[in-house]
């Protein structure tokens, strides 16, 4: 059924206190359609909602009212920063909190563990049979990757779009899977969507760790006809996936696939023939967008495709080499980027414990200090990776290899590279800084949710 008015659209739902609602953040701090929803919920009288967003930013803040009284009791998200994320570690939920991986949310939709009942998807593009695009309308944000479960497991699913076209030329969403079209005169800011052009760090701190990882991939002897790559789309990691492919280049090689979030640069190395494909599960700029549009070797997937841990065909499966960040890593290489030191949440996994846990190499690049705070404790304030699945730091002032992985040990014994263990890094670290007071935590707030379903660890009030 077609609407052009939401509040005819939610009179024709069947709505109830407690029912799950999902969103997508493609959109990311361009989105508007979550605060639209939310609100007209409120006014419907819903009470005690759970709030199952795939991410949640500081676009989202107008939602704060609704946490306090009570419309929204219960979140289950993979990433949160901004407002909402302090505001619940100050003073939590009425409900509980749980902060799941990419491919958990996926998995975790699609056998029944999660049910939702109603799913608005944000969609720049749609036609007369309700397919959905991402790559086309004035709100295009490339991939509508973590849409994709809620499309074909939600009791309810509606499209919200402002672009509605005769057809679509390879639709992401199947129509046949649609309930509803909800057209609006916009999904919101364009100009928070997508990030413009993501730079390369120029802070030499960071582009020594960027060299140094380089080093060390080669040393490990990474680079081999068909590799496959995943990086992020902070200033370091793009320094290496620059390197990586310049790499790749000087030695005449190509990769098999890069993965994941994808930016310009990645774009960048398709159009020069040095990796085959892209798997795009969300895209990070303009650039990437445009390459999803057009390239026929750049393939937009659903999370579950990318990172499902019971998807026996999920991308990261096949993944070489993941560059991934930390917020925090202990000595027993645990890693944390849900919370910073002292217990606000900052971030959330996304897909940072499916592809450690999935690639034959996990590689965390960070300073060391980082305002003066060490990056190196004795255990992290909250586990959103298990060290079990981390393979190696790399620091500016040394690399710290995991004990367990005693082959890469064995490759890098005649490597001249700043070798150190994770507690020598430590230790010069505390040297600068002094060893931090452990900050003391409140009750508990929620939990971090393994990709398997299982609790990870607990999180806490920020503690004073």
């Amino acid at each position: 059924m077609k609407y052009e008015n939401i509040d005819e659209l939610l009179d024709a739902l069947d709505l109830k206190d407690g029912m799950c609602v999902s969103f997508h953040h493609h959109l990311r701090n361009g989105d508007a359609i979550l605060n639209v929803v939310m609100k007209k919920l409120h006014e419907h009288g819903l009470k005690r909602l759970h709030l199952m967003a795939s991410a949640l930013f500081p676009v989202h803040a107008p939602i704060l009212p609704l946490i306090e009284e009570g419309t929204i009791e219960t979140i289950t998200t993979n990433y949160m920063n901004g407002p909402i994320a302090e505001h619940i570690s100050a003073r939590g939920l009425k409900g509980t909190l749980t902060m799941q991986t990419h491919g958990g949310r996926a998995r975790s939709i699609a056998e029944g563990e999660r049910v939702i009942d109603v799913a608005f998807i944000a969609a720049p593009a749609v036609d007369e049979n309700m397919n959905a695009s991402g790559v086309q309308g004035k709100s295009a944000c490339g991939s509508l990757g973590y849409a994709i479960e809620d499309s074909l497991y939600a009791k309810r699913k509606v499209l919200v779009s402002d672009h509605v076209s005769p057809s679509l030329k390879d639709p992401q969403i199947d129509g046949r899977t649609i309930d509803d079209l909800l057209v609006v005169e916009s999904l919101g800011d364009a100009a928070g969507i997508v990030s413009g052009t993501l730079k390369i760090t120029q802070d030499p701190l960071g582009l020594k760790i960027a060299r140094e990882a380089l080093r060390l991939l080669k040393a490990l002897d990474v680079f081999q006809e068909g590799v496959s790559f995943q990086s992020g789309a902070g200033g370091i990691s793009l320094a290496i996936t620059k390197g990586f492919t310049e790499t790749l280049k000087a030695r005449n090689l190509k990769a098999s696939f890069f993965s994941g979030g994808i930016t310009k640069y990645h774009v960048d190395a398709l159009e020069e023939d040095l990796v085959d494909r892209l798997y795009d599960v969300q895209c990070f700029d303009a650039a990437a967008i445009d390459s999803l549009r057009k390239n026929e070797k750049h393939f937009a997937i659903s999370a579950s495709d990318y990172a499902n841990p019971n998807n026996p065909d999920r991308v990261i499966k096949d993944l070489d080499v993941v560059i991934l960040g930390a917020s925090e890593i202990d000595t027993d290489f645990n890693v944390n980027v849900t919370t910073d030191s002292y217990g606000t949440i900052i971030g959330g996994s996304g897909g940072h414990a499916d592809t450690a846990e999935d690639s034959k190499l996990s590689v965390i690049v960070s300073p060391l200090l980082k305002a003066r705070t060490p990056l190196i404790r004795e255990r992290v304030r909250t586990i959103t990776t298990p060290g079990e699945h981390i393979d190696c730091l790399i620091t500016e002032r040394g690399i710290a290899i995991n004990p367990k992985r005693s082959d890469l040990l064995e490759k890098l014994k005649d490597a001249n590279l700043p070798l150190l263990t994770i507690e020598e890094l430590m230790q010069k670290a505390h040297a600068f800084t002094g060893k931090p007071k452990p900050s003391a935590a409140g009750e508990k707030i929620g939990i971090v949710e393994s990709r398997h379903g299982a609790t990870l660890d607990n999180l806490y009030k920020k503690g004073d």
